[in-house]
């Protein structure tokens, strides 16, 4: 009967038993485990990102990924919210705004972004300044600190030149907080040859691709983790950035490569 009504041949149904599951079963199989495990690690990632990570593996389409996602229930889980940290009621002086959020350079150290957030654990905030290339779209310096102040930002700033050595005549673009309007940055700024620049006043969209780096961050890692101490949290948001965020998670601004096999793929392309 059930032969039947499925207009098969009942020779073809026993066979059809004998080999059991399918190969492409098993292939989905294999990827619904990947794409749960995907989805447990990193809940906030959508159908794109999910596609693009998959892909790479398994060489599948959008519609199979978009397929399993609904059969195993999986959708992304974001929570967004955006609150200013710097302190830009001061009386240092002001930059001027030289992206006018202008945020595409064809270069790498032609122009980065900087910003600062906190995060909550039991001993108290965790503060992370971080440095970002916009041409890359990866966060080339970082640094934590239980204090929100000067030294936090240049420590990440340190760090991005060191990693990345960039030439003079590069903008570095911020919001007005303290941290960065201070006379010690300022003057690592000019003697780097780092051309300074400065958001409008409490205008965040000014300086959106830090702050789209801090929303990746909360929703992808921050929002799912209770942190004990600032270690924990510390060692955390390193892993995310070195292990994930750079390395690994597809952009959409880079034709959805990481940054860093956009960067290779870029300078190959400058070499040549």
């Amino acid at each position: 009967m059930l032969c039947r009504l499925l207009e098969i041949s009942r020779s073809g149904y026993y066979e059809w038993l004998k080999r059991g599951i399918s190969p492409r079963e098993q292939r989905n199989q294999v990827l619904r485990r990947a794409l749960v495990q995907l989805h447990e690690k990193y809940p906030a990632l959508g159908l794109d990102s999910l596609y693009h990570l998959l892909k790479r593996a398994f060489g599948c389409s959008r519609k199979r990924v978009h397929r399993l996602m609904r059969q195993a229930g999986i959708h992304s889980i974001r929570k967004n919210a955006y609150k200013a940290t710097t302190n830009s009621n001061h009386r240092h002086p002001i930059a001027s705004n030289l992206l006018g959020r202008n945020f595409k350079f064809a270069k790498p150290n032609e122009a980065w972004v900087g910003d600062i957030t906190y995060v909550p654990t039991d001993e108290g905030w965790l503060y992370l300044a971080v440095v970002k290339d916009l041409c890359l779209k990866k966060v080339v310096g970082y640094a934590f600190s239980a204090r929100i102040d000067t030294s936090l930002t240049l420590a990440a700033l340190e760090m991005a030149v060191k990693r990345q050595r960039p030439k003079a005549g590069l903008i570095f673009h911020s919001d007005r907080g303290a941290q960065y309007a201070a006379s010690a940055y300022r003057q690592r700024l000019q003697a780097l040859g780092i051309r300074q620049s400065m958001s409008r006043k409490g205008d965040p969209y000014d300086n959106a691709v830090a702050e789209n780096f801090f929303s990746c961050l909360k929703c992808e890692l921050v929002h799912h983790r209770r942190f004990t101490t600032r270690l924990e949290a510390q060692d955390a948001i390193f892993a995310y950035i070195e292990a994930f965020y750079n390395t690994v998670r597809p952009h959409s601004a880079l034709g959805w490569m990481p940054p860093a096999l956009f960067e290779r793929a870029l300078l190959n392309h400058l070499v040549v």
